[in-house]
């Protein structure tokens, strides 16, 4: 039985493109059972004109997982929710936060925030498609917006459309100027308008999401009301830190992990890996911030940097790295 994706909104790890693969998230769903994962974003594009039905693979392990797509176009974004609805995700997002040029130049992404009405035409398409929950990320706004303004016309028109879950990168983006690097730290976060959002549409369910690197600060915002919450690049760096207490402190579950138990774990997922033609630091490279903090990290990471890459590498290169790493009880 899939677990309800709503329910696991309450925590989530962005969607982040060259990191949440699929490896990536088998990785972060040992460290939690309950925290909600997201692909990295796929173009409408690639899966409908260009047949790129190998880029909807994951394992089943992974639920409760959701599909990210990137596209302006409703039939197009239809067409694209069918197919994954069709691989069994949980939730179907349309990404309208992403600033990159390549995003911008397919008319998709962060610049949707300038026409909400095609994004609402999206969303119903979307919705009338498929069963699972249509949702949306996005910015405060874009370029010389005044957020106060445009966002809560945004929110408006996409939940008249049929979206009943929105998460919201408390930045804006920059069309020109800023790098997509730089749109992630740069403009300033404004917490207070998300938390405002969810005071003026209290039927929708908000999940905050930029700048946010601890569990702490999760519980922040969730006690002054949010819905949810979105950590990106704190929970690829520092997953340990971020996950692997998520299930007990975040939704009052189960038990705290042990990263030492959890590369243990991985070892089956990596022969299989190897057997099918894949390469070890496909995997690993998504293990080396697995014990940040913790004594013994960076060692871990050098072995594991240089003895991954290496030609004929297997499970035993992680192994051996995990004997660099201090037990918990001496930590």
């Amino acid at each position: 039985m899939k677990n309800n994706a709503q329910k696991a909104a309450r925590l989530s790890v962005a969607p982040m493109m060259d990191w949440t693969d699929r490896h990536c998230r088998f990785l972060h769903r040992l460290l939690s059972e309950q925290t909600l994962l997201y692909t990295e974003m796929v173009t409408a594009p690639a899966l409908v004109r260009g047949g790129a039905l190998h880029l909807l693979d994951y394992s089943p392990q992974e639920h409760p997982v959701a599909l990210q797509l990137g596209g302006s176009d409703p039939d197009e974004l239809a067409q694209a929710a069918r197919l994954g609805a069709a691989a069994g995700y949980d939730e179907i997002n349309l990404n309208c936060g992403c600033p990159s040029d390549r995003v911008q130049s397919g008319t998709f992404g962060a610049v949707l925030m300038k026409d909400p009405a095609r994004v609402a035409d999206c969303v119903a398409a979307m919705g009338e498609a498929v069963s699972v929950d249509v949702t949306v990320k996005c910015r405060i706004g874009v370029d010389d917006q005044e957020p106060r303004d445009v966002l809560p016309d945004f929110l408006d028109k996409i939940q008249q459309a049929g979206c009943r879950r929105v998460t919201i990168h408390a930045r804006k983006a920059w069309l020109q100027g800023l790098s997509p690097k730089e749109n992630r730290d740069i403009p300033p976060l404004d917490y207070d308008l998300v938390h405002q959002m969810k005071a003026d549409f209290a039927d929708l369910h908000i999940s905050i999401n930029g700048g946010i690197t601890s569990l702490d600060e999760a519980h922040t915002h969730l006690e002054a009301g949010l819905d949810g919450v979105m950590i990106g690049r704190a929970a690829y760096h520092q997953p340990s830190e971020i996950l692997s207490e998520a299930d007990m402190r975040i939704y009052q579950s189960g038990n705290a992990r042990d990263p030492i138990d959890v590369a243990r774990q991985m070892v089956p997922y990596i022969e299989q890996h190897l057997v099918n033609g894949g390469r070890l630091h496909q995997i690993t490279r998504h293990m080396l911030g697995l014990f940040a903090g913790r004594p013994g990290a960076r060692a871990w990471r050098r072995a594991l940097s240089e003895g991954a890459v290496r030609d004929g590498a297997g499970p035993e290169v992680m192994l051996k790295a995990l004997d660099h790493v201090a037990p918990l009880a001496e930590v």
